[in-house]
């Protein structure tokens, strides 16, 4: 990646129209944050320490909630940091750094909405055959591919937003380094890296997103051919679940990236969601409404409790 620029870092000015109110967000995102990374460490004791657990789909909770860890910590503990009274300045480094490894989780969430969608699918549809379809390998395969796939789109557009040369103003109005942004302080005509951009930021998670449709729309076909009135329950609660969350990761998508006018303000707060909030949820979502995870998880603590001292 080629550094034209004579920028040697960049000032962040957080939330746009949030002046005044630092400590306040600071004790709200501080909060958020905090039970983001209880929330998702728990499901991961929960599934590891649990052999009946371990099957494709908690597989793939587990990279979900490893994603949901690092994901807001790509620009959190900088936001808290700035938040609590200190510099608001990010290298050069730190601002790609941050733009990679937000578009590399987030790309690799939407392919693994998509792989836990074709999951579904086929415990569903055809579940004599899940084991074999969803063996180990094939498990092991599906989710490599998602961080691969996810490391090349990101690439791409880190390299897309930084071979432009940045010599003049630093000062970007959000909260950390974002695609949207960081174009405007660059000192070149962006118009077309623009539209090469939307292209692909939106090209990606759509063609997802049918996927992801055609999967349910395959399982909701299967499930009203259920029989039992409790087994088509417990589908649909299942599905329900997992399309809940897979909105509240697309729709972000589309009102930041996609949007024919931008507004910061609005989405600086739909990107905090996104950071923030939304990791937080998965858990409760996906996990922790589950009875064999909160009983694996139940049992975890139990254990821990009444531990022996040595």
């Amino acid at each position: 990646m080629r550094n034209a620029s004579v920028v040697t870092e960049f000032i962040l000015l957080g939330v746009p129209h949030t002046e005044d109110l630092e400590t306040m967000l600071f004790v709200l995102f501080l909060s958020f944050y905090i039970f983001t990374l209880i929330g998702n460490l728990l499901i991961l004791l929960a599934i590891v320490s649990s052999t009946r657990l371990h099957t494709p789909m908690y597989f793939f909770l587990c990279e979900l909630s490893m994603c949901d860890i690092f994901f807001p910590s790509v620009s959190s503990p900088k936001m808290l940091f700035y938040l609590s009274g200190k510099s608001r300045a990010i290298s050069y480094a730190g601002c790609v750094s941050q733009l990679f490894f937000c578009h590399f989780l987030g790309c690799t969430e939407c392919f693994l909405y998509t792989v836990m969608a074709y999951d579904r699918f086929v415990a569903i549809c055809y579940p004599l055959r899940y084991t074999i379809i969803m063996s180990h390998r094939a498990c092991a395969l599906l989710a490599m591919g998602t961080s691969f796939f996810g490391c090349i789109q990101a690439t791409f557009l880190t390299a897309l937003t930084f071979q432009l040369p940045y010599c003049g103003p630093n000062e970007v109005d959000y909260y950390f380094c974002d695609i949207p942004v960081m174009l405007k302080l660059a000192c070149a005509d962006t118009s077309t890296l623009e539209m090469v951009g939307f292209i692909s930021v939106g090209l990606m998670p759509l063609s997802c997103f049918l996927l992801i449709l055609t999967s349910y729309s395959c399982i909701v076909c299967s499930i009203l051919q259920i029989q039992s009135t409790e087994g088509r329950h417990r589908a649909f609660s299942t599905c329900s679940a997992h399309l809940t969350a897979i909105l509240l990761s697309f729709m972000p998508v589309v009102l930041i990236y996609l949007q024919p006018t931008p507004n910061p303000w609005l989405n600086a707060t739909v990107q905090v969601l996104n950071n923030l909030v939304t990791p937080m949820l998965n858990p409760l979502i996906y996990s922790l409404r589950n009875k064999e995870v909160k009983h694996s998880l139940r049992k975890v603590l139990q254990e821990v409790a009444f531990l022996p001292e040595k």
